[in-house]
């Protein structure tokens, strides 16, 4: 079993950091660490609830809705926090959950 390698994670805003292993996705890690930080939903990559912008930083995500992430906004580093995993020390941005549509 391949062991999880921890990264720093940082709110672009706050300038707060925290940790977070390969293995788990942000909004578990945020959620742990700073409560609040971030709207929760589905979990799962569909409702765009928890949706960020990684500014600095490689990172892989799982599937997401296109509805809430496109293949643009994907090219220009937007992700749901549920759905993305850390590969490097990462630096994001919160996107204000009033930028949702329906």
């Amino acid at each position: 079993m391949e062991q999880a390698t921890k990264f720093k994670v940082q709110d672009k805003a706050t300038g707060a950091f925290f940790n977070c292993a390969s293995n788990q996705s942000l909004l578990v890690a945020m959620e742990r660490t700073n409560p609040g930080l971030i709207k929760v939903g589905c979990r799962g990559g569909g409702c765009g609830l928890c949706k960020i912008r990684v500014v600095e930083g490689d990172y892989l995500t799982k599937a997401m809705s296109r509805k809430q992430v496109s293949v643009t906004e994907e090219a220009q580093g937007y992700a749901l926090a549920c759905r993305a995993y850390p590969r490097t020390n990462l630096m994001f941005e919160v996107v204000a959950s009033s930028q949702q549509t329906d």
